[in-house]
């Protein structure tokens, strides 16, 4: 018996594309990425990272803008971090998602009515946590 071929799209139907957008949190933990970057003497990686941004990141989010895993499918344990997600709006921390590219982490959440993905934040892996205070007021 062959094996099960996918369902073919019909000719002319496109995949819904999304928006991503860079909320000013994202463009700010952008900067202490590269302040991070200067500082360990790697501001080639910071040059790297920009390119893949533009080639990889965002291209694979407006395409399938659920690529991430959800950032709750591993919840923190620390009593600090859960305090911090209490405090979002009802239903915020559920719609979290973290995509990992190469060193970065990246934090966003999907917006399906509307189609747009919205970066909050980013981070080398060796720096510090998600600031949620932050990224609750400029959201």
């Amino acid at each position: 018996m062959p094996p099960r071929q996918p369902p073919s799209r019909p000719a002319g139907v496109a995949e819904r594309s999304h928006q991503v957008v860079l909320t000013a949190s994202f463009l700010e933990r952008l900067d202490e990425v590269e302040l991070f970057l200067t500082a360990a003497d790697a501001v080639f990686a910071f040059d790297e990272l920009l390119a893949e941004l533009r080639s990889t990141v965002i291209p694979n989010l407006r395409r399938f803008p659920r690529i991430g895993r959800r950032y709750l499918s591993q919840p923190p344990q620390s009593a600090e971090a859960l305090a911090r997600l209490a405090a979002l709006p009802a239903g915020t921390a559920s719609a979290l998602r973290e995509y990992l590219h190469g060193d970065y982490l990246i934090l966003y959440t999907e917006a399906e009515s509307q189609a747009k993905v919205y970066l909050l934040s980013i981070r080398h892996h060796r720096q510090l946590s998600y600031d949620f205070t932050r990224l609750r007021s400029r959201a």
